[in-house]
């Protein structure tokens, strides 16, 4: 199975696109929200595929035994994901609070930042996977 990426932006509009950047087949989803904007672009994927077998005509190698890894910009993260605590998150990447809540609403965002608050969430992951609850 191929895994391909599927790059999920916020709009200025508020809404959720989805785009694959790695392939030749252009695709697209559109949403309110990311949910809706994932089931936009698996229905795509799959009317692609129901198109060209339907015609007869070969599917995409791009698109065969292929599986989508899903990756944000940083407001369609902080969007989706909107039951962390921006402060806390902020405070475990070192970033002030007050630059976190502009990164949620589209303020530019350096790949070092990016890599700080991408360290504090997979650390929060990892943290959580530790958890036992009796």
């Amino acid at each position: 199975m191929k895994k391909r990426t599927a790059l999920i932006e916020k709009g200025k509009d508020g809404t959720f696109g989805i785009f694959t950047s790695d392939i030749e087949s252009t695709i697209i989803g559109e949403g309110n929200t990311v949910a809706e904007a994932k089931v936009d672009f698996e229905n795509s994927v799959r009317e692609i595929i129901r198109f060209c077998e339907e015609d007869g005509i070969p599917v995409p190698d791009d698109l065969k035994n292929t599986t989508f890894v899903y990756k944000y910009d940083m407001p369609s993260f902080l969007n989706y994901y909107d039951y962390l605590n921006m402060t806390k998150l902020a405070n475990m990447s070192g970033i002030n609070p007050s630059l976190m809540r502009q990164y949620k609403r589209g303020q530019y965002i350096s790949e070092k930042q990016v890599s700080k608050i991408q360290t504090a969430i997979h650390k929060i992951g990892k943290e959580l996977l530790a958890v036992r609850l009796v």
